[in-house]
């Protein structure tokens, strides 16, 4: 199957939105910041019949939510929340039992190099058992 090209996927991509947003009258705004693609997979097949997952760019997201405001001016509420690595959970059904079913596959995940703690994270001062003379200091910019 050849990929469609880009004008092409935004506007599908754009359609889908708006037809997603029309049809389900409630929806979750998910963070998918260090979930991996096997745990995405396995929420989609969870909520699979119950919900639809749908991922995407931000600035498209933002900018089809815009283009459908005078159909629902509630939509506004929205665009805050579309910060970083986003996507929306569609559903009819309860939202508890959808919210109870993202966090069953929510696990937690090691520390990784570049990563942003989800938590604040403090270190108590106190004795490290190293000496003054094995002191770290940074460089002196020169100017």
């Amino acid at each position: 199957m050849p990929r469609e090209d880009r004008a092409t996927w935004k506007s599908n991509y754009f359609l889908k939105i708006i037809q997603l947003l029309d049809d389900y009258p409630k929806c979750f705004i998910v963070g998918a910041d260090n979930v991996g693609s096997k745990q995405m997979q396995q929420i989609r097949m969870s909520l699979r019949g119950k919900a639809v997952v749908l991922m995407g760019k931000k600035t498209m997201m933002r900018k089809a939510i815009r283009g459908h405001l005078e159909n629902n001016p509630a939509l506004d509420k929205l665009l805050p929340h579309i910060r970083g690595n986003v996507g929306f959970v569609f559903n009819k059904e309860d939202l508890t039992e959808i919210r109870d079913m993202l966090l069953a596959n929510k696990v937690p995940a090691a520390a990784r190099a570049g990563a942003i703690a989800p938590c604040e994270v403090t270190v108590p001062a106190q004795n490290t058992g190293l000496g003054l003379e094995t002191r770290w200091e940074p460089a002196k910019p020169h100017c």
